[in-house]
C-alpha cells in the first residue's frame, strides 16, 4: 500500500508540470480605448497602447496607414517591421507616463516582452465631420511566440479600439 501511495504521488508531481509558461491568454477587452502620447496623425507613425495593470499591449502603426478619408474597404496591414504589436509584462503596475516620458522610467521594469510574429491590423475609417475621422482598429490572427517557442494564439484582443485624426 505504501508503494502505491508513493508511486501515485510521484506520478502526480510529474504529470502536473506545465513548464515555465506564464502567459495563457492576452486579454485587453476591458480597456476599450487605446492610449497615446502625441496626437494621432494620418501623416506620421503612431504609437498606441493599452495598459491592464502590469501588462501592456503596444501597437506601432506606420505613417500613412491611418488616412484622413473614408475608406470603402477595410485597410489591412500585416505584422511586419513597420507594423509592430508587442505584449509586455512588467514587475509592477504601469503608469500611462511610462510610454510618454522622453527618458524611460527605471521602474517598473519589463519582465517579459513578446513581439507578435503573425497577424493583421484592420482599419475602418469613417467621417465624423468634414475634418475629423474615426479609425476603428481591429486585430486578426495575431500570434505571439514566447522565448521558449510556445505559441499564444488564444487572444481576446480582436477590437483594439478607436482613435480620431483631424485634417
Amino acid at each position: 500500500m505504501k508503494k502505491n501511495i508513493g508511486l501515485f504521488l510521484l506520478l502526480l508531481c510529474i504529470s502536473c508540470d506545465d513548464g515555465d509558461l506564464q502567459i495563457e491568454t492576452v486579454d485587453f477587452d476591458s480597456i476599450e480605448t487605446p492610449d497615446f502620447c502625441k496626437t494621432v496623425s494620418a501623416t506620421t507613425a503612431n504609437l498606441l497602447f493599452k495598459i491592464n495593470g502590469d501588462e501592456a499591449l503596444i501597437l506601432e502603426l506606420p505613417a500613412g496607414l491611418l488616412k484622413n478619408e473614408v475608406n470603402t474597404t477595410i485597410i489591412t496591414s500585416g505584422i511586419s517591421t513597420t507594423t509592430i504589436l508587442t505584449y509586455r509584462i512588467f514587475t509592477d503596475d504601469v503608469p500611462r507616463d511610462y510610454f510618454c516620458d522622453e527618458l524611460a522610467p527605471t521602474s517598473p521594469t519589463v519582465s517579459e516582452e513578446i513581439i507578435a510574429e503573425e497577424g493583421d491590423i484592420l482599419v475602418t475609417t469613417t467621417a465624423v465631420d468634414a475634418e475629423t475621422f474615426e479609425h476603428k482598429i481591429e486585430l486578426s490572427g495575431i500570434s505571439f511566440i514566447t522565448k521558449d517557442k510556445s505559441r499564444i494564439t488564444d487572444l481576446r484582443i480582436s477590437d483594439f479600439g478607436t482613435v480620431t485624426t483631424t485634417l
